[in-house]
């Protein structure tokens, strides 16, 4: 308790900045364009000078308050959707909100697949001319590490047109459309995603402190803490050397070396992706090359740190859920993620103070550095965690691009989800979950949940099916679906024990619902 303690008290002396602003401004998220939630209190916030009495209008509804410590919160009562609206805010000044909507309201957050721009899409060239809809609107956080929790998301609303559709997540575009069309209200989707990073980047302090298993990452982010107020001083001058040195080194003939083959190799990536060939590596830099300072902040893996910067300051936003893809950066700890992933969700759903909202994300697709045992970990985090759901993607993977194309049915499934769990509707949002497995003889029987109107092998017999005996040595096995189960078995194993199904970095399986929704991989075997 003596280090929480310590940190606690670092955290607040760095977070202890004098407010003096004479305005009143509210929060980013309330720009033009906004999109608020439907048929929920909306808290709206912002900043102004102490003692300033704040009035917020929207649609004959008004709330207020008087500012202190620098800052102002209002709720106002659930209105029904519609718009466009405009809201006001006053104190000594008045600030005037326009084109703003009533709807629905998603976070879309995760790593790179989550970043991953429309534009790139396997068929954006298809789908952006029909991307009309003004009515469906983006807000992207700017990358920000912060040691302590932020107050301003600092984005803009940008509404959905062909030209405009470019820069959205792509899976926040598909999400998005699909839950227009299904419900025909506004949509904004709250974007916050940054390649590359971990959970528990993304889980608060306080967060991760709720579990002793994860006190290693409270370690970490101490340290970090700890060394900040020295670490920033020293920064900027760190940072200016930097890039004197760099560029010196983009000047000399390595650097102008480096430069001609990065052109020469986006020419030839280019056509290989154009081609449908596999993406070429990017050629590396010269071992010599000046490496940057690291910011007092740690990077965009270190704990709580996308938190405090991308998340905090979209809380307490009203949304009716989250869209989640990310886990690659976790893969190496699968283990640990079925601990630390259920325990990020538990943590934003605490802080949003909006009970369990429906949390809805996205098992990593095949890929030959992905194992079986991060998709398992998320496979678990679904069966343990309440109001979530789970889109899986081994049909639309690449063994050699992290970083599939076909982004569309990602967004699809998901929002098959959100309709279910969100929006009530009877359907059927996942394909094929083991359930249980009884042994009769050499036949392992298996049966399964969201079978839907029923099991199908897609294109010919099933496969990606193994089984072992006491040996636990796995061997290929014979799959046939017998009404709503399977019966699996091989020659070799006379007494099964286990069966899995898709146990690979980059499982070859064709087991769906007729729904045609693919089945999870598994192992009855779970350790």
């Amino acid at each position: 308790m003596k280090t929480h303690h310590r940190l606690a008290i670092v955290l607040s002396l760095l977070a202890a900045a004098p407010w003096v602003r004479a305005e009143v401004k509210p929060n980013s998220l309330f720009s033009n364009g906004a999109v608020l939630q439907q048929g929920m209190a909306l808290p709206v916030w912002g900043t102004a000078k102490d003692g300033e009495k704040v009035t917020v209008q929207l649609d004959g509804g008004s709330a207020e308050t008087v500012a202190k410590d620098g800052k102002w919160s209002v709720r106002l009562k659930p209105h029904k959707a519609g718009g466009p609206f405009t809201m006001t805010i006053a104190g000594e000044n008045t600030i005037t909100v326009d084109n703003m909507l009533v709807g629905e309201v998603w976070i879309c957050s995760g790593q790179s697949n989550m970043e991953f721009g429309f534009g790139r899409a396997a068929n954006a060239a298809e789908e952006a001319p029909k991307a009309d809809y003004p009515k469906l609107r983006m807000f992207t956080v700017p990358h920000k590490n912060a040691v302590t929790p932020e107050t301003d998301a600092a984005g803009t609303w940008v509404e959905c047109s062909p030209t405009s559709v470019g820069r959205f997540s792509a899976v926040g575009y598909f999400f998005g459309r699909d839950i227009q069309k299904a419900t025909g209200f506004p949509v904004g989707m709250i974007h916050t995603s940054v390649g590359g990073t971990p959970a528990q980047a993304w889980t608060s302090l306080s967060g991760l402190q709720a579990d002793k298993e994860l006190q290693g990452y409270v370690d970490s982010i101490k340290q970090v803490a700890d060394a900040y107020p020295k670490a920033a001083e020293a920064y900027p001058k760190e940072l200016a050397d930097f890039q004197a040195k760099l560029k010196a080194w983009n000047e000399s003939d390595a650097g102008k070396a480096y430069e001609a083959s990065v052109k020469a190799w986006a020419e030839e990536n280019k056509k290989a992706v154009a081609e449908g060939m596999p993406a070429i590596p990017k050629p590396q830099p010269a071992a010599d090359l000046p490496k940057a300072p690291r910011t007092p902040e740690g990077g965009s893996g270190t704990p709580t740190v996308l938190f405090n910067g991308m998340v905090a300051p979209l809380v307490p936003y009203a949304i009716r859920g989250a869209i989640w893809y990310q886990g690659e950066a976790n893969s190496a700890n699968a283990k640990v993620y079925r601990t630390l992933f259920p325990r990020m969700i538990a943590d934003w759903r605490e802080k949003w103070g909006e009970g369990d909202f429906p949390f809805l994300f996205v098992q990593i697709a095949p890929h030959k550095n992905m194992s079986p045992e991060i998709r398992e970990a998320q496979l678990l985090s679904w069966q343990k965690t309440p109001a979530t759901a789970m889109a899986v993607t081994t049909d639309v993977g690449s063994a050699t691009d992290i970083h599939p194309k076909q982004k569309e049915p990602v967004g699809a499934r998901l929002a098959l989800a959100a309709r279910a769990l969100a929006y009530g509707e009877k359907i059927e949002y996942s394909g094929p979950i083991f359930d249980t497995m009884k042994v009769a003889g050499n036949r392992a029987t298996l049966t399964f949940k969201h079978t839907g109107t029923g099991l199908v092998a897609k294109d010919g017999e099933l496969k990606g099916f193994t089984i072992a005996g006491a040996d636990k040595k796995f061997v290929p096995a014979k799959a046939v679906i017998e009404g709503k189960t399977i019966i699996v078995s091989a020659e070799e194993v006379t007494a099964p024990v286990a069966v899995r199904f898709g146990w690979n970095n980059v499982p070859d399986v064709n087991l769906y619902n007729k729904e045609g929704l693919p089945a999870s991989p598994f192992r009855s075997d779970v350790d």
